[in-house]
């Protein structure tokens, strides 16, 4: 079993977080990560900063551009990340898109992310049918996951499609919208986890975009193996920085 197969048996209520990487500064990624680590995260996002990221409300927006700014780029993030299991034990995902990962190389992209020791990668502007034809064996030889996104519009077919092809998880968007933290999880959200629940799929799902606090995340979690909490998590951030006690205090806000 790989780490993410592991987290899924083994788990319930899981709590994954992202973060934009160099942001606020640019040495924050492994601080913010060992912290979230600390602080009882079961896995991290680590989102590859992009200056047009469209399924980013603009709280990530703003991190993403401020990470630019501060010089991150995808060499220097596989840099910061190099010695990352030598404390890391959590699975660890890159989320971002896909005009950085194909500048830097889609074959030097997966290897090194097998090198330090990625469990998976989010690309959600990756088609999936061009995944499947041209990187699809790349990512399954490396071991690396490919975490696919679903949408409510997302038909039963392809979904199950979907399905057939996921290693880790599948992404459970929750609502046809921008990422950022909601208040409450609406009936008709509640009602398409339902359906997505009852398609009998053999990937585990994690419910993100509009989680940010207990309640959201309980409620999720009460429909799928856990929940990704992003915007909230960036706005601490934002306030507060790489500070390893409010980071530990917004995992058991959250959890607990």
């Amino acid at each position: 079993m790989n780490r993410l197969q592991q987290l899924f048996t083994n788990k319930k209520d899981i709590c994954s977080v992202y973060y934009t990487a160099g942001y606020p500064t640019v040495n924050d990624t492994m601080p913010v990560l060992e912290a979230l680590q600390e602080g009882g995260a079961d896995l991290v996002e680590i989102g590859m900063p992009f200056s047009d990221p469209l399924a980013d409300g603009p709280t990530i927006q703003a991190s993403s551009e401020q990470a630019l700014d501060n010089g991150m780029s995808i060499q220097l993030l596989f840099e910061q990340l190099q010695t990352m299991r030598d404390s890391i034990t959590i699975p660890i995902v890159l989320m971002g898109y896909f005009n950085p990962v194909f500048k830097y190389g889609v074959e030097k992209f997966i290897a090194k992310c097998r090198e330090i020791g990625v469990d998976g990668v989010i690309i959600p502007d990756l088609p999936f049918d061009e995944y499947r034809e041209l990187y699809e064996t790349s990512f399954n030889e490396a071991g690396i996951a490919n975490i696919f996104l679903i949408t409510p519009q997302t038909s039963d077919e392809r979904i199950r499609l979907i399905d057939a092809h996921s290693k880790g998880f599948i992404y459970v968007v929750s609502s046809a919208s921008v990422t950022g933290a909601k208040q409450n999880v609406q009936q008709n959200q509640i009602d398409y986890f339902n359906r997505v629940n009852g398609l009998g799929l053999q990937s585990p799902r994690l419910i993100g975009f509009g989680i940010g606090n207990r309640d959201t995340f309980a409620t999720a979690c009460q429909h799928a193996a856990g929940a990704i909490i992003g915007s909230a998590f960036v706005k601490l951030l934002s306030e507060h920085g790489a500070d390893k006690q409010q980071i530990k205090a917004f995992i058991n806000t959250i959890k607990n």
